[in-house]
């Protein structure tokens, strides 16, 4: 179960996952009003049409392409340690790195990540 899913579960509310992965400095300087080259992409996930299509104009007004990145379930394509996470992608190539993420990857990259990550606090 998704960290997502397990959240909505919880709240017993639907979730709607965006913002999640782009990083501070790009939210804040990098977007652009809709239709410039090179806009940057933001992927939204959601089980809920109707929020998440909010949420998706949201992004938009923000100045960020929305990329519908499917329901909430399949929104681990979207964690730390996948391929379009906080790379400031455009659409197409923010859709690419969602579909190459590999199902039971990211816990094994985490766990081994967390083994380092107070090594990297000090240096």
């Amino acid at each position: 179960m998704s960290q997502s899913v397990w959240v909505s579960k919880q709240l017993g509310r639907p979730v709607i996952k965006a913002f999640n992965n782009i990083l501070a400095h790009s939210l804040g300087e990098l977007g652009r009003p809709e239709g410039l080259p090179g806009r940057l992409a933001c992927a939204v996930a959601g089980d809920d049409a109707r929020s998440t299509q909010i949420v998706m104009d949201l992004v938009n007004e923000t100045g960020f392409d929305p990329l519908d990145a499917g329901s909430l379930d399949e929104s681990w394509r979207q964690q730390p340690c996948t391929p379009s996470y906080c790379c400031d992608y455009d659409a197409e190539t923010t859709r690419k790195g969602l579909a190459a993420a590999v199902k039971g990857q990211v816990p094994k990259k985490l766990s081994f990540s967390s083994i380092f990550a107070s090594d990297w606090v000090q240096i």
